[in-house]
């Protein structure tokens, strides 16, 4: 496998488009020259998208005019999560100065500010399990590195005890109940309750303060009790009952897969692979490292990843899934550097001890 990883880094640093060739040198090499890092630092930020974000940063530092994702006055890139994905994604360093300047925003804004797009209500994200806007906000601070100059260590272990409580009861009905609504059943958390969800793994993958072996295990086991497919009576998660039913970030439900199959075929998520591997679970999660596996057969003698991927998760980059580095895939090479990077991640933090 050694020629195969050198082969797919050196189709990358022939083909792929700077922020991939940036993340190689960087992340995965961690080797670059001061000027090559400036050049391909400003490359990034010369991409469309990259300028589009820029360009509809307020003077708070605040991007666009929403926060988690897209309204009718906010574009796909032009609201505060997305655009802090998207350059924190593209490998844009923390002391650029759009990158720092939306951190500070997050340090400003009072959660109940109307910029959260919650009607100026706060949804605490220890009261109401697996939701709430600084559960968004923490995540994007994780994702662009500023866990270290901004605090979000009680939201680090709330992730933690999130996944905990999954070995702690039988199921998400041992801690959620139904309330009526219009007629309809809908499926609630109790207050205080703990479960993960989409944004708590991200906080996870994207951090590094809470790693330790017990913590490791731990969330292997827990992410292993959630793969379950034998009982599917269990496979419920809950919405937050706020004095009416609103709906988590992302939920995680028992039956939770890392691909799945469309006409006979297996295609892989690639987001849900990598952040597993991020958090260091392919040596406790046989699941995990048969992904890894799969992947890894995948490559061909140049290097690059031909398996097969769920390509409509990577395309782009949204709330809840995208991965796009390259800035489109016009042709046939783009697309293959963004998955073929992928896989070259997946099998670094696979590796990492």
């Amino acid at each position: 496998m050694k020629d195969r990883y050198k082969h797919m880094v050196h189709f990358l640093l022939e083909n792929a488009g700077p922020s991939i060739r940036y993340r190689v040198k960087k992340e995965i090499l961690g080797e670059i020259g001061a000027d090559e890092e400036q050049a391909l630092q400003d490359a990034i930020m010369a991409e469309p998208i990259s300028r589009l974000v820029a360009g509809c940063q307020k003077e708070n530092g605040w991007l666009g005019n929403g926060f988690h994702g897209p309204n009718k006055n906010a574009g796909p890139y032009e609201n505060q999560e997305v655009g802090v994905k998207y350059l924190a994604e593209k490998g844009v360093r923390k002391d650029n100065p759009v990158l720092c300047r939306a951190m500070d925003a997050f340090v400003t804004t009072e959660l109940t500010d109307l910029c959260y797009r919650t009607k100026g209500k706060h949804f605490d994200e220890f009261r109401y399990a697996a939701n709430g806007q600084n559960l968004i906000r923490c995540a994007c601070i994780a994702r662009a590195g500023y866990d270290d100059i901004i605090d979000i260590k009680p939201q680090i272990q709330l992730a933690l005890d999130s996944f905990q409580r999954v070995l702690e009861v039988d199921s998400a009905l041992d801690i959620t109940r139904v309330k009526k609504v219009g007629g309809k059943e809908k499926r609630v958390f109790n207050d205080y309750e703990r479960w993960p969800c989409y944004y708590h793994l991200d906080i996870l993958a994207h951090t590094e303060s809470w790693k330790n072996d017990d913590n490791i295990k731990m969330l292997a086991e827990s992410v292993k009790k959630l793969m379950r497919t034998d009982r599917p009576e269990c496979q419920v998660g809950g919405d937050s009952w706020v004095g009416y039913v609103l709906g988590t970030v992302g939920c995680i439900k028992e039956g939770y897969t890392l691909g799945c199959e469309k006409d006979g075929v297996y295609y892989t998520n690639l987001e849900r692979v990598e952040w597993l591997c991020r958090c260091g679970l392919a040596p406790y999660l046989p699941q995990l490292q048969a992904e890894v596996d799969l992947l890894k057969a995948g490559i061909d003698t140049q290097g690059i990843c031909r398996a097969s991927v769920d390509e409509n998760l990577l395309h782009g980059i949204s709330t809840y899934s995208g991965q796009q580095l390259e800035v489109d895939w016009k042709s046939e090479t783009r697309r293959l550097c963004d998955i073929t990077f992928r896989a070259l991640l997946i099998f670094y933090y696979a590796d990492k001890r």
